[in-house]
């Protein structure tokens, strides 16, 4: 048996595995104030139901928001940051560019380290790896003890040019630590060894900030866990969709930035893969945000270039800089939970607020007052109320029709129902508009893609928003409410190295880069066979632009491109004239950074399942299935009880006890082997 676990902004979910298929799910609120205890109440309740014991599950899977909620709320440790001298205004000079040009009050991030607690020390390295001046460890010793005395509780230490030669940040950590051994320190050298001062002491500062909660968290997440009869191990899924052990979470927390999205994106790809689609968008609604991600080839994309903690929060470059390869993905303030108001200008305005978990929206009668998406979709019949989360949950709809009714409906003139669907439909709209950038971004056309739908809320809007944007069909997995937690049972052990040694590709000495491959794959071999892998398979990748472009683009390296640089060079055009639509500059080529992916194999994890038997449709209920029209009896049918190839004709509505599928008007659903739900988009009305 194995379980995978996720923390939400609103739920927290689960799955269990055995013998690679899902034998039970589970899904209750997130207890903010001890994110454990839902983990640990999922967990007996699911294996008590299916009349198990703890002590059988061998492996535990677990993702969470942790790392995110600790520096977007500054709940981390007291930090401070050792760096060269000359250099401790790094994190807040930055790039020296304002991210909006023509606001006169625009703010930056505040950085995680106030000035009087960074430090600049006598060292320095070079660009080519020499020492130009040598540490100063008796400044560094003077320092760790101030910082002591102060009240710090973490360092950070990012030496200029560290990535070409970690020796200074060894050394300053082992004073440090000689020093004060109750500082928890670490070194931009093995956080993010790349190029780009500010990007890589921002990570590292990052890392340090977060090092001591996730620690603590994670502790005591698996002492609990022993505490009701758990003997298996414990790993973590990190931001890219590799998974981990304890100890390398612990050690590198901000790789875990991202880690419930990112399961998410690769339990999309599974299904589009089992339905023979290697490209696709995954759309992941959950309570609190829509998280939209490019599967291409049957991989979720993966980028280094991310930022938490925005002081504007769809603005690029208002946010804390993060060196780390997470799923690259698009996230935006609409979730179930996202609240609904009148703005200044008398017109709707949904999210990016959220009810959460506490209080929740006002259907949920845990103490919300803010009409949600979620009463929106209760009012509008698209929920029932006696059926969310199976019945565990009864919703009120005279209190969620009450709110809307006073905070929308009155200020604009309106009918609540017809107050309703505009929220449901301008929900729809935002997030089709940012799926439609995020795809073209990406050198992609939405139109050609198909919309895995998952996630509590995903299902019941994917269909909308897919019409939107013109895709030929939604694919709705089963048990799609739970789905991230699944993708954390799909995930391999794997972990990304890297290392930033620049060249130009026609001067490229091939030898090191062997090297430099030859070490990141023996480091990653290492720390997976630590983690319990059998058996690793290395993909290898650069990092390269043009010669004075300021971006730098991912290009995986085949073998028979390793060892010619007219080749790799190639590779790179090509990969850029893919993403731009036309070709680059006729200028030079160059490398910024070599990476390396260690991955074991992929766990065995089957879709599908079987279907319960019995009769699918369960009756029917008033919904409102078109603009303008009255709400009409639309037939409602039990997703668990769907066998493959029947087809269903929208409008229709199709529940499980996680999430319910809206097919609307138009519309066709045909259940496949693996039990998705394929919506048929093309040709239905808009």
């Amino acid at each position: 048996m194995r379980i995978g676990v996720d923390i939400g902004g609103t739920f927290t979910d689960l799955s269990v595995s055995e013998d690679g298929r899902i034998v039970g799910v589970g899904k209750r609120l997130t207890t903010i104030d001890d994110p454990v205890r839902a983990v640990v109440d999922v967990l007996t309740e699911t294996i008590e139901r299916l009349d198990r014991d703890t002590g059988e599950v061998e492996v535990l899977v677990h993702g969470t928001t942790l790392v995110a909620n600790a520096i977007i709320e500054r709940k981390g440790s007291r930090t401070a940051l050792l760096t060269t001298a000359g250099f401790r205004d790094a994190l807040e000079l930055a790039r020296g560019r304002r991210y909006e040009l023509y606001d006169l009050m625009v703010e930056n991030p505040t950085p995680l380290v106030p000035r009087h607690l960074r430090i600049d020390v006598p060292e320095r390295t070079l660009a080519d790896g020499s020492v130009a001046v040598e540490l100063d460890t008796a400044a560094v010793e003077r320092a760790a003890r101030a910082l002591g005395e102060a009240g710090v509780d973490a360092v950070a230490i990012a030496f200029l040019h560290s990535f070409r030669n970690p020796k200074h940040e060894q050394l300053a950590r082992d004073t440090v630590l000689r020093a004060n051994d109750t500082l928890s320190v670490s070194i931009s050298s093995e956080v993010a060894p790349v190029i780009g001062e500010f990007e890589r002491t921002s990570t590292t500062v990052a890392n340090a900030y977060v090092q001591s909660l996730v620690g603590r968290y994670l502790g005591e997440l698996e002492e609990r866990l022993y505490g009701i009869g758990f003997r298996g191990r414990v790993y973590v899924m990190l931001s890219n969709g590799g998974v981990v052990a304890l100890e390398t979470a612990t050690r590198f927390p901000i790789r875990v930035l991202e880690s419930g999205p990112a399961a998410g994106a690769l339990a999309a790809a599974r299904v589009g893969m089992e339905l023979g689609h290697a490209d696709l968008l995954s759309f992941d609604m959950g309570g609190t945000t829509a998280k939209l991600c490019v599967v291409e080839d049957g991989r979720p994309r993966i980028t280094d270039d991310f930022e938490v903690d925005r002081v504007y929060r769809f603005k690029r470059g208002s946010g804390l800089p993060i060196r780390t390869p997470v799923t690259d993905m698009i996230e935006i303030g609409a979730g179930g939970g996202s609240i609904a108001r009148i703005d200044a200008l008398g017109l709707v305005k949904v999210g990016p607020e959220s009810a959460g978990a506490l209080p929740g929206p006002v259907c949920y009668g845990t103490g919300g007052t803010e009409p949600t998406v979620t009463d929106a979709n209760l009012v509008l019949g698209y929920l029932d109320p006696a059926y969310f989360l199976g019945g565990r949950l009864r919703l009120d709809e005279r209190a969620a029709a009450d709110a809307i009714d006073r905070l929308v409906a009155q200020p604009l003139g309106i009918g609540v129902v017809e107050a309703a669907y505009a929220i449901h439909a301008l929900v729809n709209e935002s997030m089709a508009t940012a799926a439609r950038m995020h795809v073209v971004e990406r050198g992609m056309d939405a139109r050609t893609l198909p919309v895995v739908a998952f996630g509590g809320a995903g299902p019941t809007h994917a269909a909308g928003v897919a019409r939107i944007l013109g895709s030929p069909s939604v694919l709705a997995p089963v048990r799609a409410g739970v789905m991230s937690s699944v993708g954390f049972l799909s995930a391999p052990l794997a972990f990304d190295s890297s290392r930033s040694r620049r060249w130009l590709v026609d001067e490229l000495d091939w030898p090191t880069v062997r090297t430099i491959f030859s070490e990141l794959e023996v480091e990653g071999a290492e720390l997976l066979a630590r983690a319990g892998a059998e058996s690793v398979t290395h993909r290898r990748y650069a990092q390269m632009r043009y010669l004075g472009q300021g971006h730098d683009v991912r290009v995986e390296l085949r073998d028979e491109v390793v060892g010619d640089s007219d080749a790799l060079a190639d590779s790179f055009r090509t990969e850029y004239a893919r993403l731009f639509g036309r070709p680059g500059p006729d200028v030079p080529v160059e490398v910024l950074t070599w990476r390396v992916e260690s991955i074991a194999p992929d766990p065995d994890l089957r879709g599908g399942g079987e279907p319960s038997g019995g009769d699918a449709l369960k009756g029917a209920r008033p919904t409102y299935v078109a603009a303008g029209e009255a709400m009409a009896d639309t037939p409602v049918y039990d997703r668990q009880a769907l066998a493959a190839g029947a087809v269903i004709e929208g409008p229709a509505i199709v529940e499980e006890p996680e999430s319910t599928v809206l097919v609307l008007e138009g519309m066709r659903a045909v259940v496949e082997e693996n039990l998705a739900l394929r919506v048929s988009v093309e040709g239905a009305p808009r």
